[in-house]
């Protein structure tokens, strides 16, 4: 049996009232001071789902691509850019925009309209992006693969090279479904790439460069469920950061909108395999997993993350839009024993 992190924000901020009028020392869940994200003000075309981040270096551009619309590039991921370090953003296409271009994925996967949750990675100079085909409410999915030289799309080398199938799942044939791809090479220069959401859970799976597809005889193992009967866990991101490999998930239910309950939970392991524990010691294979972010005011349902450079970027539904989905980047806040803290100081204080 797991114990669920007794960590409420709004706690927190109470906690520290309460220590300050009476002059008592201050309970916090990692033992110390609490600290806080910083939230980037953004402007722009910022109407995005599914967000994978770039933090580009001192001087170059900012990406996001996020899950594609039917109406633009026949549902290809989306992509817009960042000049001025994360601030404004502007859309500048997709990343295609002929259904030809996977033509093989329409074969495996029936209905496919628009395609999901993508991730970008280098290494040694190429850019490799996954994203997921499926359809709502199965596991007959398939985690695609592409390249490019660059991600600027002003460069006359940029563009989008088919590579095929990574992997895929299939009702009847496997308690897992194959979108949500995250992928991170490890401290021994091995990539893995994380996935799942529902029916088991998030698995792992050993993949290798440089082709960016799985190692021979790889078989995915679980790190994440909710250890219940509707497994509402999905969107795995790694991280590493002094000395730790970081899970990031989201659990609960999105794409509805204000009634949309997404929230993002994280833990953390030594090893890339895990186990992943929250601060607490549960394990995330059976319902650990520390909160990070959750519904606040206007900002419903935040999840579908990922990480970049110190910065989380992820959806929710903005409450004052009526429940249209939004792109948020926060710049972490880390406490001294090593865990992420995604609420702003003027959140905890409220």
């Amino acid at each position: 049996m797991t114990t669920r992190r007794p960590l409420i924000v709004g706690a927190v901020a109470s906690v520290t009232a309460i220590a300050a009028a009476v002059g008592v020392a201050l309970w916090s869940p990692w033992s110390e001071d609490v600290v806080a994200a910083t939230a980037l003000e953004l402007d722009g075309d910022i109407r995005t789902h599914d967000p994978a981040l770039v933090v580009g270096d001192d001087g170059e551009d900012w990406y996001v691509y996020s899950t594609g619309d039917i109406q633009k590039g026949f549902g290809s991921p989306q992509i817009r850019r960042s000049s001025d370090q994360g601030a404004t953003w502007e859309y500048v296409g997709t990343a295609w925009d002929k259904p030809e271009d996977v033509a093989w994925v329409y074969d495996e996967v029936t209905g496919v309209q628009n395609f999901w949750a993508p991730e970008l990675v280098e290494h040694e100079g190429t850019w490799y992006l996954y994203y997921a085909a499926s359809t709502f409410g199965t596991n007959g999915s398939v985690i695609g693969l592409m390249t490019s030289p660059t991600l600027d799309v002003d460069s006359p080398d940029y563009g989008w090279t088919d590579q095929g199938m990574v992997w895929r799942s299939a009702p009847g044939e496997t308690n897992y479904n194959a979108i949500d791809a995250g992928v991170l090479t490890d401290q021994d220069g091995t990539p893995w790439m994380s996935f799942g959401s529902f029916w088991g859970g998030i698995q792992l799976v050993e993949l290798e460069w440089p082709g960016g597809l799985p190692a021979a005889g790889a078989e995915p193992v679980s790190v994440a469920t909710r250890n219940n009967a509707t497994n509402a866990i999905e969107a795995p991101y790694l991280a590493y950061r002094d000395g730790y490999y970081y899970l990031f998930v989201s659990r609960d239910s999105c794409c509805q909108g204000t009634d949309s309950t997404y929230s993002i939970a994280v833990g953390r392991s030594t090893e890339i395999t895990g186990p992943y524990l929250d601060s607490l010691g549960n394990d995330m294979r059976y319902d650990g997993g520390d909160e990070l972010l959750s519904t606040r005011g206007a900002m419903i349902g935040p999840g579908g993350q990922s990480y970049s450079d110190g910065y989380l970027a992820f959806h929710y539904y903005d409450a004052d839009l009526g429940g249209d989905f939004q792109l948020a980047i926060r710049e972490l806040g880390w406490t001294e024993d090593g865990w992420p803290v995604a609420w702003t100081a003027e959140e905890l204080a409220g």
